[in-house]
């Protein structure tokens, strides 16, 4: 919603502005400068990305307009999950999670928490290392270690998208330059025209630079901005699975593991201590 916000205010101010300026927007209206612009910023992204990146790019594309899941609830939610495995470990043992690690969307342990269970990313990340913890053949620094490779590769993936949208906002302006230099020969091709009808084609080809800036800056760049922002975010859930099971496996009991996961989350989305106890103290009663 706030993206579609952002661009009727882009295109309220700058065609609002040449407007009330005098302009006449009908000027504004070149089809095939956009043609031009467009099509040339379209094939450079698909020469410039493999099938997998343009695959990735698509994928991501429609989730700029959608609101962010990951919210306080959410990560209550997560941390609930995480306090009930690690307090079933405690009390009944490593082997004891063995089937709800097999078979999870099946498993009353994480059947509670439909939230979470929904991603499966992070419960594929959440049950291999504790597969893992239950094997008892890797200490928590090796764990740790690739748990960090992990996220590492899934940072770089996730970047994909925001890179490739952001090579062709950069590309834009120059599109848009091409276009405009195309409109210019054509002009220079009728120099034995009226100056009025002269005066309209150069109108016509400057259109072209204001496009590919106006496309750039005011649309495609804030869409790579955004992308990162979700990946940055959506990356919290990871690290709060991450430094929760590490604490674990140093010995901390699930409450004092659970608040290492508390602790790295960003403030605007991170619960109180008093809202999780309350939260855990709930969930067992369901």
């Amino acid at each position: 919603m706030l993206v579609i916000i952002g661009y009727v205010i882009v295109c309220a101010s700058v065609f609002g502005g040449f407007a009330m300026a005098g302009g006449h927007l009908a000027v504004l209206f070149q089809p095939l400068e956009v043609l031009m612009i467009a099509g040339a910023a379209l094939g450079a992204f698909l020469v410039g990305n493999n099938g997998k990146s343009i695959k990735a790019t698509l994928k991501a594309l429609p989730s700029v307009l959608k609101g962010s899941r990951h919210t306080k609830a959410l990560y209550m939610e997560l941390m609930s999950l995480l306090f009930d495995v690690l307090s079933k470990v405690r009390k009944e043992g490593l082997m004891s999670i063995e089937g709800d690690l097999d078979t999870p969307h099946e498993s009353a342990l994480f059947g509670k928490y439909p939230g979470v269970l929904a991603d499966h990313h992070i419960i594929e990340f959440m049950t291999d290392y504790l597969r893992l913890m239950v094997s008892g053949n890797m200490d928590a620094f090796q764990i740790e270690n690739l748990m960090d490779n992990e996220l590492e590769t899934h940072h770089h993936e996730g970047s994909v998208p925001a890179h490739c949208i952001a090579k062709v906002g950069d590309a834009l302006p120059a599109f848009g330059i091409v276009a405009a230099v195309m409109g210019v020969v054509h002009t220079m091709e009728s120099v034995g025209i009226p100056p009025a009808e002269l005066g309209i084609l150069i109108a016509h080809a400057l259109v072209g630079t204001f496009l590919g800036i106006l496309l750039a800056y005011g649309f495609v760049s804030p869409l790579a901005s955004l992308m990162e922002q979700k990946l940055e975010e959506s990356g919290k859930m990871f690290q709060c699975v991450k430094v929760t099971l590490l604490a674990s496996l140093n010995g901390y009991a699930p409450a004092l593991a659970i608040e290492f996961g508390r602790k790295v989350l960003y403030s605007t989305e991170r619960p109180t201590f008093a809202e999780l106890e309350d939260h855990i103290k709930k969930s067992k009663t369901k």
